[in-house]
């Protein structure tokens, strides 16, 4: 299903593949679609997202579905994974400081070794591969935490400086 946006205004020379649009439904109320006909209501109201909480869905996004084929020789392609965003804008300067990310995954059963190749994994494909990351980072700060793998990581070494 390809959509293009009704024949309120003309097409920009540019419109093409990639493309997105919003356009106005209601004071402060917007609604984001897609030429594969997606819709996003986009605002501060009930049933709806805010631009903060778009940026930070982007971000996470990206980084799922860069990490997803890296992650899926590792975990199996059925693994399930869910990734956290947190941040707020700080009122003075009217901008995020910094966005947080954080990534769960099942882990049980993965050797300290293991443990560690995910984590290079993980990181190396977005880092690589998040066009939303490496667009966003030069302006923010974005990190990336593997629930439950530092910690595993960090007791492993405890362990290690203990023999």
């Amino acid at each position: 299903m390809t959509s293009v946006p009704e024949a309120t205004f003309p097409l920009p020379d540019e419109f093409g593949e990639g493309s997105v649009w919003v356009d106005r439904v209601g004071e402060r109320s917007l609604v984001g679609r897609n030429r594969r006909g997606v819709e996003i209501p986009i605002g501060k109201g009930e049933g709806q997202v805010d631009p903060g909480e778009l940026l930070k869905i982007a971000l996470i996004g990206c980084a799922g579905m860069s990490m997803d084929i890296p992650t899926s020789r590792r975990l199996g392609e059925d693994f399930a994974v869910r990734l956290w965003a947190h941040g707020t804008s700080d009122e003075t300067s009217n901008r995020y400081e910094a966005i947080h990310e954080q990534i769960q995954l099942d882990l049980d059963g993965l050797s300290a070794d293991e443990l560690r190749r995910l984590r290079a994994v993980i990181d190396r494909s977005i880092e690589a591969s998040c066009t939303v990351q490496r667009t966003v980072v030069p302006g923010v700060g974005v990190d990336h935490e593997i629930l439950g793998l530092d910690s595993a990581l960090e007791d492993d070494e405890d362990e290690e400086q203990q023999r």
